[in-house]
């Protein structure tokens, strides 16, 4: 006992972190606490000889000292596992409840419901173990479990539901109590002539008896939590003796008994059995019959209560059905995850919760079973409708089952007011809500979190207003089948993500017996409570979500990736590109980026007209492997997607390294995307002299602080020193024209789309979406240096119309922006009004809503030479680029410019490059030209048909 107690007093200073199940002890400090703690510690283990025994070699470490890992772990499957989990499952209807079911659903139906509760509990067990057995489970019980296969969303959400669970049963467990102290000594009790409590009708009388035990157990937890939890193995030896009398007593006293009716039920004005001739009274309201008869094991009997007969109950006076019934039944044998809320205590997890747990679950099935057939068979149905702690009468001595429900009901109160505290405390050290749950977190200097008993107590205290066992039980039964549901969810969603480190030594599953669970835990939540049922999945998903907007910490892993990655393998081997048709068709796009700094406006607007497509950001760092001793691309990756979250647009990223621009722009096309889902279309910022913004930074200024805040490893996510300053006045771009131009024909080869976005600095959406007056996206389908085509439409033409039709469709955009479609003619020799109405009616049959805008270019056309090609191979010619005169350029610049005072974005048409390397400085300063002084301009140039007027 020495040894014992030493390892005790070890245990009490052992300061641990995170989270803290079942043996927390007591602070070390010399005040008075720490004097009377270490006194009723010290009485409670000699009285009730606590724990299991072990030699000073075994607790002792390599210099001779007690380590603090072996002292914290000292359970076995015996006390650890077994002992809590079958008391809890005994709990409030081994001796209280057991002649209610049977009294209300008969034999047959009280099996049937015993064997669904059963068959749900051991699904769930079957899951627990699976998950229990797959590698080192840490201190944090059923919580941990779900949290870190379901990832922090839905384990916040479920870990909070479960905390309500254990609460509640705190509640039902307290008042079963209190229900049987008032049964034994309160008015008419059977264990005393006068009463000294007073009756259960009498509610504020009830509440203080209940708060009083309630109080009791709080200290107990706070002085001595870890006493208790060795001690349940003692208390289960005491409860099983308690049985065992009842058992006895049933085959000892087999003559018939007369035994009183319970004092709530034998009030006249309350007579609920009138259909059974339960109560018969004279024509005053005087009693004549109050009580009902035991008969011993009696065919006459066991036949009389085979069927069920739901009356109303004499607490609650509500009437009963199967599913009230089962909620009460269901209620008290929800004590399954106990086991797993002992994993920082017991030697090795992996092995003593699936044994210690199905082991318990296989000895009450049996004692429930046997006590239903033995009281079904041996009492009258009205004495079991009329009396709920009649087995005190029938008993050889009364006090052994009064000592059992006592027994019971309070070591099950006090495993789930400490379960709850641990979650609780579990919640907060893993900062899912904020600062809300902070105070939780505060512990003795051994690690016990008062804090978070005090705050369970506390919301036990309101669970007790509702002031009936029966009443509490449904929500109680709820909450803890959805907790099973997400036990059994977890389990199934890694069982379907076949993920190869999913390898449970626990082989005896399957996700067939982890959907039965689930949908067995789904359906009795629903038929036991829809509004219950309906809240708690309500209260899930609200947390849920908020949990998935907090951007958690991702080092615990989420079974949501793997589940994603499984389905997103299964689809792209689906998505075939040779059944891709025009009326699907969306944009796919690759945004060639060289420093975010200078274009994070382009990179939010692209995320705007990809319209649900595939959007790649793409980077080429110049330089060769051969030139470092690591990839360097494995530290570029994390900066760019660290960039994505900051800018929440969602793009994936591919970096390359190549020793040309080109060269990593083929590799980048030909690799980006996978199976059917690959670029289409490339965009690349414009090359020009101007010197860039870091609009990043501003961004990074103007952007307001969010409620929700990104989180990773505890820090907010900064992006001010992942990339390079912008080039500075006399800094030379990254590439030359020749270059540039060369990446836009190499694009087209490629058979890509491409636009050219120029003026994105200018770009401010929250300017669009606050501006007091309506903008325009103007679309100019005409090749600006062919101006012989203007009465040409073709895939070019069509695809700016579809990428600016795109961009109306975008919240902001859609409200403050409409398109508008010039229509370029010369005045002299062209029908304006039969052009109008044949582009009106083209746009109708596109759906697109559009304005025209007439535009006469007479007096810049008619100074233009006479271009070659004639009127058959205009279509083919109005792609080429034609060098013109800069004057031309310079007019239709100012043209354009003149309706462009309310103009958000301009979309222009892209010539093909010259064939000739020689012209590609000319062209690109002709686009320039083109689009100086504009607002933001995209040349665009498309190379398939992307619309379509068929259904």
């Amino acid at each position: 006992m020495t040894v014992e107690l030493d390892r005790v007093i070890d245990d009490a200073r052992a300061k641990r972190s995170g989270y803290k199940s079942f043996g927390d002890t007591l602070p070390e400090d010399k005040s008075e606490l720490h004097t009377l703690q270490n006194f009723l510690s010290t009485i409670l283990s000699w009285f009730i000889c606590c724990g299991r025994r072990r030699s000073d070699d075994e607790s002792r470490g390599p210099e001779g000292g007690r380590g603090d890992e072996s002292s914290r772990r000292s359970l076995g499957t015996l006390e650890g596992v077994f002992a809590p989990v079958a008391l809890s499952m005994f709990s409030t209807l081994l001796y209280l409840r057991t002649g209610f079911v049977v009294g209300q659903a008969g034999i047959l139906e009280s099996v049937l419901q015993l064997v669904l509760a059963y068959f749900i509990l051991v699904m769930t067990v079957l899951s627990i173990s699976a998950i229990s057995t797959n590698g080192a489970l840490e201190g944090g019980g059923a919580y941990y479990m779900i949290s870190r296969a379901l990832g922090p969303e839905f384990g916040g959400s479920i870990g909070f539901l479960f905390f309500v669970a254990n609460v509640l049963a705190v509640g039902l467990y307290v008042t079963g109590f209190v229900e049987a102290m008032i049964e034994n000594f309160g008015p008419g009790g059977t264990m005393v002539k006068h009463a000294f409590l007073k009756g259960d009708h009498d509610f504020w009388y009830k509440y203080l008896y209940c708060s009083i035990v309630l109080f009791v157990c709080l200290g107990i937890c706070i002085v001595g939590g870890a006493v208790f939890a060795k001690t349940s193995l003692l208390i289960f030896l005491v409860v099983v003796v308690c049985l065992l009398s009842v058992f006895i007593s049933v085959f000892a006293k087999n003559s018939t008994t007369e035994i009183e009716y319970a004092q709530q039920a034998k009030h006249t004005f309350e007579r609920r059995n009138i259909s059974l001739e339960c109560f018969q009274a004279n024509a005053s309201g005087f009693v004549l019959q109050d009580g009902a008869n035991y008969t011993g094991l009696r065919a006459k009997t066991f036949k009389d209560n085979t069927f069920s007969e739901y009356q109303k109950d004499y607490i609650t006076k509500d009437l009963m059905t199967f599913a009230t019934v089962f909620a009460i039944l269901f209620s008290s044998v929800t004590g399954i995850l106990n086991g797993a809320n002992m994993s920082g205590e017991l030697k090795e997890p992996s092995k003593a919760i699936p044994k210690g747990t199905l082991y318990a679950v296989m000895f009450t099935f049996i004692s429930y079973l046997l006590l239903i057939i033995l009281v079904g068979g041996s009492s009258d149905r009205c004495l079991l409708l009329n009396n709920y702690i009649f087995l005190q009468e029938i008993n050889l001595w009364k006090p052994f089952v009064l000592i059992g429900i006592f027994a019971a009901t309070l070591s099950a109160a006090l495993g789930n007011l400490i379960g709850a505290s641990r979650i609780l405390q579990a919640l907060a050290n893993d900062h899912l809500f904020w600062f809300v749950l902070n105070p939780a977190t505060i512990t003795t200097k051994s690690g016990n979190p008062y804090v978070a008993v005090l705050i369970s107590w506390f919301l036990v205290q309101l669970v007790l207003l509702v002031g009936s066992l029966n009443a509490i039980a449904p929500a109680t039964s709820v909450f803890f089948l959805m907790s099973y549901a997400s036990v059994n969810l977890a389990c199934l969603a890694l069982e379907l993500a076949s993920a190869p480190n999913f390898r449970p030594t626990f082989k005896y599953f399957t996700w067939y017996t982890c959907t039965l669970g689930l949908i067995g835990c789904i359906v009795m939540c629903f038929l036991i409570s829809s509004l219950y049922s309906s809240i708690a999945i309500i209260v899930m998903l609200i947390l849920a979500i908020i949990l998935h907007f907090r951007s958690l910490p991702t080092q615990w892993g989420s079974i949501s990736q793997a589940l994603i990655f499984h389905q997103v393998r299964k689809y792209l081997l689906m998505l075939d590109s040779r059944k891709a048709h025009v009326k699907y068709w969306r944009p796919q796009i690759l945004l060639l980026v060289a420093n975010p700094r200078q274009c994070s406006e382009l990179i939010t607007f692209i995320n705007d007209i990809k319209k649900g497509g595939l959007y790649v950001i793409g980077h080429v760092k110049l330089g060769s492997l051969d030139s470092y001793t690591t990839d360097p691309i494995l530290e570029e990756n994390p900066k760019w997607l660290g960039l994505i979250d900051y800018l929440k647009v969602k793009a994936f990223v591919e970096v390359t390294m190549a020793n040309t621009v080109s060269e990593g722009l083929q590799h980048l096309l030909r690799l980006s995307g996978m199976g059917g889902m690959k670029p289409n279309t490339v965009c690349f910022g414009f090359v020009d002299d101007s010197k860039p913004k870091d609009t990043l930074s501003f961004m990074n200024n103007e952007r307001r602080r969010r409620f929700f805040t990104r989180l990773e490893s505890g820090k907010k996510v900064s992006i001010d020193n992942l990339f390079m300053n912008v080039r500075g006045d006399g800094d030379s771009g990254q590439l030359s024209p020749l270059e540039y131009v060369k990446l836009i024909s190499d694009s087209l080869k490629m058979q890509k789309n491409v636009c050219l976005c120029r003026h994105f600095d200018q770009l401010s959406k929250q300017s669009i979406v606050n501006s007091k007056k309506t903008l325009f996206i103007d679309v100019w389908p005409v090749n600006l240096f062919r101006p012989d085509t203007a009465n040409f439409f073709d895939n070019t033409c069509l695809f700016m119309l579809q990428l600016a039709c795109i961009l109306t469709m975008v919240p902001g955009w859609k409200s403050k922006t409409r398109l508008r479609v010039f229509l370029c003619l010369n005045a002299q020799t062209d029908n304006t009004l039969q052009k109008q109405q044949k582009l009106d009616a083209f746009l109708h049959q596109l759906r697109i809503e559009a304005s025209v805008k007439i535009v006469t270019w007479d007096h810049l056309v008619s100074h233009l030479p006479v271009m070659s090609g004639n009127s058959s191979d205009k279509l083919t010619l109005m792609e080429k680029f034609h060098a013109v005169p800069t004057e031309f350029i310079s007019s239709i610049n100012q043209l354009i410019t003149s309706y462009s005072s309310t103009t958000a974005l301009s979309f222009m048409y892209l010539p093909v490059p010259p064939t000739d390397v020689r012209e590609s400085e000319t062209y690109l300063n002709s686009l320039r030209l083109l689009s100086d002084n504009l607002p933001p301009t995209v040349f665009v140039h498309g190379l398939h048909p992307v619309t379509s007027t068929t259904l």
